[in-house]
């Protein structure tokens, strides 16, 4: 038994489904995923357990949160009523265009919520037009709500595109660089993990899996750093995506054989793993894998198929799509 957890700084996935598909998601949000959305008793529930687990404070993503705005009001509500602050909300924004968009800005306001973690970058400018978060942070500052621009820094180089409409990789490689994915990649700082193990598959030197093999024990699977909640009530740690775990054990006392990739993993490490996986009838990819993480993303995904609780079939599923 795997003593409770400790929460720290993390985030609420209110939801799966956004309207991009960005090459770095971590958590392989898109428009096909299921459109199922945190509601008040979930939420409700969430907020309990996050109180139990010591954690004070909360963002809100997704997905993209602003899909369902009154559910957003509805999640919010709850956490706030347990005593979680809200520290800021994420947004593409999508929604900036619509006529609403400043009532609705007022209506966070009235409750509570104070600051909006605003997308631009050239991932996001593949599926949002970059004048829309340019303009919802003109109305942020219009209308007193806090914001930043997550990341500002690549501003200097959207301009070189057309602001109006949102552009195709062949595109943004015309006008800003023909390795804009590994570069912005590398400037964001981004975890390669969800469906940017794409990003590291297309642009690092491959490695035979068996010099990638480490029994060092993988204690990223608790870091609360970063973790995210889902929509299922799922614990997800902040690197190992598709790992989730159900957050009442997470904060309660974690029953360790009901889990084995996670247990594996755990204590003895990647080796470990790769020896469970092949009784499975894992097969190393002959073209080899860029980094140990990735190839334990990859043993992963071929697991989640065999019917392991703690693994997101979904997740792996959507990740290894690479648009």
């Amino acid at each position: 038994m795997l003593t409770p957890i400790r929460l720290f700084h993390g985030g609420v996935m209110v939801n799966y489904r956004c309207n991009a598909a960005c090459r770095h998601c971590l958590y392989s949000c898109s428009p096909t995923r299921q459109a199922g959305y945190m509601d008040a008793d979930t939420a409700r529930k969430v907020a309990a357990l996050l109180v139990k687990g010591c954690a004070n404070s909360v963002h809100i993503g997704g997905g993209e949160p602003f899909l369902n705005f009154d559910g957003l009001l509805a999640v919010s509500h709850e956490l706030h009523h347990a005593g979680i602050q809200i520290d800021y909300i994420e947004t593409n924004a999508f929604w900036a265009q619509d006529k609403n968009a400043e009532a609705m800005l007022k209506s966070m306001r009235k409750k509570d919520i104070h600051t909006l973690c605003i997308s631009i970058d050239p991932f996001h400018a593949e599926y949002v037009p970059y004048s829309l978060p340019l303009k919802l942070a003109e109305l942020c500052r219009e209308n007193g709500m806090d914001y930043f621009l997550w990341k500002e820094s690549f501003l200097s180089s959207l301009t070189r595109m057309d602001s109006k409409t949102s552009h195709t990789r062949q595109e943004i490689e015309q006008s800003l660089s023909k390795n804009y994915i590994a570069e912005t990649a590398q400037l964001y700082g981004i975890s390669l993990g969800g469906r940017a193990v794409n990003i590291e598959e297309e642009y690092t030197p491959l490695h035979p899996a068996e010099e990638l093999l480490d029994e060092k024990p993988c204690r990223n699977l608790t870091n609360t750093g970063h973790f995210h909640v889902d929509l299922q009530e799922f614990f997800i740690p902040p690197q190992c995506t598709g790992i989730r775990l159900p957050l009442t054990e997470v904060v309660e006392g974690l029953d360790e054989e009901k889990y084995p990739v996670f247990s594996t993993l755990y204590h003895q490490g990647i080796a470990a793993l790769f020896a469970l996986a092949k009784q499975q009838g894992f097969i190393a990819a002959g073209s080899g894998y860029p980094s140990a993480c990735n190839l334990c993303f990859h043993i992963r995904a071929f697991l989640a198929d065999k019917g392991f609780p703690e693994l997101d079939t979904d997740h792996y599923r959507e990740s290894l799509k690479y648009y």
